[in-house]
């Protein structure tokens, strides 16, 4: 299977090194990396350009962004950006990847061998960890039904059946929902840990919690599920701020209409595995 590794990487030469270390020294070695300098001002680019001379299927691409800050959006356009610029040719696997990452040797082997094993597996990734002062621990966003942002790998007929990537906050939420829409699974390998050098912190700007409540609105959330899931999320940032932020954007972008980013049909299937989901755990 040919695999092509996109990373966005925006101000990361503390960890990029670390990131494209591992990915050279993988068992299967990816088709082609790419590496999209975005906007940065430290020594990104010059990181990435010499590793660039050593390996031939590592590519460095810049682009000029704006500063602000884009939940979500930001990284996703990056993203878009690199696999405009790919030159493999009939790849199997799309891989979107932090440059904040080291992966096990045999990162890329076991998700080959997890797609070649089910033709119908669309998304697949590992679980992020922690370093602690005990170690290496999972990270508390981590779960076995998502995959995080940080490592999604996904099947190419899967990638153009959900019509690649969102640039919109909930991106990774929304891949998942239409790849299952679509027929296909997504699958966790809680043995497939990965180290997670700049962990997500607790701290959020408003921004966040504002864009976050409008995504469930845009995903067709009923206001159940938008309570349900802006509670959970603000009991993982310790913040009842969070949760009344993003649930008073969630009414005020109902009120607006602001456009949805899945039509009628795919919202039915959407909340009716959601709400699938909840009664499951209640079971």
């Amino acid at each position: 299977m040919k695999v092509l590794v996109i990373i966005p990487a925006h101000n990361e030469a503390e960890f990029i090194k670390d990131t494209l270390n591992s990915l050279v020294q993988q068992t299967h070695l990816p088709a082609e990396v790419i590496v999209v300098n975005d906007n940065s001002t430290d020594s990104t680019e010059a990181i990435v350009q010499d590793f660039s001379k050593q390996y031939s299927f590592i590519k460095l691409v810049n682009r000029t962004s704006s500063n602000a800050h884009e939940p979500g959006s930001k990284i996703v356009k990056a993203f878009n950006f690199g696999l405009s610029h790919t030159s493999t040719q009939n790849m199997d696997l799309i891989c979107k990847f932090d440059a904040d990452l080291i992966f096990p040797a045999d990162y890329l082997e076991v998700i080959v061998q997890a797609f070649s094993n089910e033709p119908k597996l669309g998304i697949y990734g590992g679980f992020c960890s922690i370093k602690s002062n005990s170690g290496w621990k999972l990270e508390n966003l981590t779960g076995s039904k998502h995959v995080r942002g940080a490592l999604k790998a996904y099947s190419k007929n899967c990638f153009q059946s959900i019509g690649g990537l969102k640039s919109e906050m909930g991106w990774d939420t929304i891949d998942e929902l239409l790849a299952q829409y679509y027929g296909f699974t997504v699958k966790t390998n809680s043995e497939l840990v990965v180290k997670h050098l700049k962990p997500t912190g607790t701290r959020y700007k408003t921004s966040l919690a504002r864009k976050f409540g409008i995504s469930l609105h845009q995903i067709r959330y009923d206001i159940g599920l938008a309570v349900l899931t802006s509670l959970k999320m603000g009991l993982k940032k310790h913040s009842l701020k969070f949760f009344i932020i993003s649930m008073l954007n969630f009414f005020k972008a109902k009120t607006k209409k602001i456009p949805y980013l899945v039509d009628s049909k795919q919202g039915i299937f959407i909340r009716k595995l959601r709400w699938k989901g909840v009664l499951d755990k209640l079971v």
